[in-house]
């Protein structure tokens, strides 16, 4: 069993950053890809960005591109997102995932375990 767990949410005006982390436990998760996605009210789940194991393969939703940035530390089994320039329509609860395998896939049924989220909220 892996458990995910998300922090580093908070309010914050338009243009500022926050920097989220996703702590996993349970067992090894060094071979899998890991993921972040948001869901805002009465929307769907929307993928945000996703990293391989090695860090070699970055993927991003095109409305976060130049603004976030994905990364992870196997050492410490902790994948962030730093988020700059935020807007008021990154508002939403933000959840980390992990893949099934190393592969950076943007679709949610291809992630094994989730967290329970963290909220973002962006002032205007």
């Amino acid at each position: 069993q892996v458990q995910l767990v998300e922090s580093g949410g908070g309010l914050v005006q338009a243009g500022g950053s926050l920097r989220l982390s996703c702590a996993a436990s349970g067992r090894t998760f060094t071979a899998n890809a890991m993921g972040w996605f948001r869901q805002a009210p009465g929307k769907e789940r929307e993928f945000v960005a996703a990293i391989s194991w090695s860090g070699g393969s970055i993927r991003y939703v095109d409305s976060v591109k130049g603004r976030f940035t994905i990364s992870r530390d196997n050492a410490k089994n902790t994948v962030y997102l730093q988020m700059n320039s935020l807007k008021p329509e990154d508002t939403a609860v933000y959840y980390c995932a992990l893949g099934y395998s190393s592969r950076v896939p943007d679709r949610p049924e291809l992630y094994a375990y989730w967290g329970q989220g963290t909220q973002v909220t962006v002032s205007s």
